[in-house]
């Protein structure tokens, strides 16, 4: 399996191409993670398992979603988003992005 680099990062804000929703990156998956049954059950446009997924914040959601790279742009908007767990994995928003708490190892 190939390992693509990651198109986006931590913090960045994506937008997703078929369900319109805005969101921040939170995480990053060099490739698939999830397991074979939620691939089947979920991922039904079957995207490409050795390209990037992330795990992304879901603007004005309480919930978060596991993303293929291909549904994903960057977001035009630029303005913050609101979900309850920003304070939880960022310290603060600034040029159109989120800070992340956590160091890159």
């Amino acid at each position: 399996m190939t390992v693509s680099a990651a198109k986006f990062e931590v913090g960045q804000l994506v937008h997703h191409l078929k369900f319109g929703y805005r969101g921040a990156v939170f995480d990053v998956d060099p490739s698939f993670q999830g397991t074979e049954a939620w691939y089947e059950q979920v991922a039904r446009s079957r995207p490409p398992r050795d390209r990037p997924w992330y795990h992304v914040l879901v603007h004005e959601a309480a919930h978060t979603t596991y993303v293929a790279e291909r549904h994903l742009e960057a977001d035009s908007d630029g303005g913050p988003i609101r979900h309850r767990l920003l304070e939880h994995l960022f310290g603060g928003f600034e040029k159109g992005r989120y800070r992340s708490l956590r160091s890159v190892n």
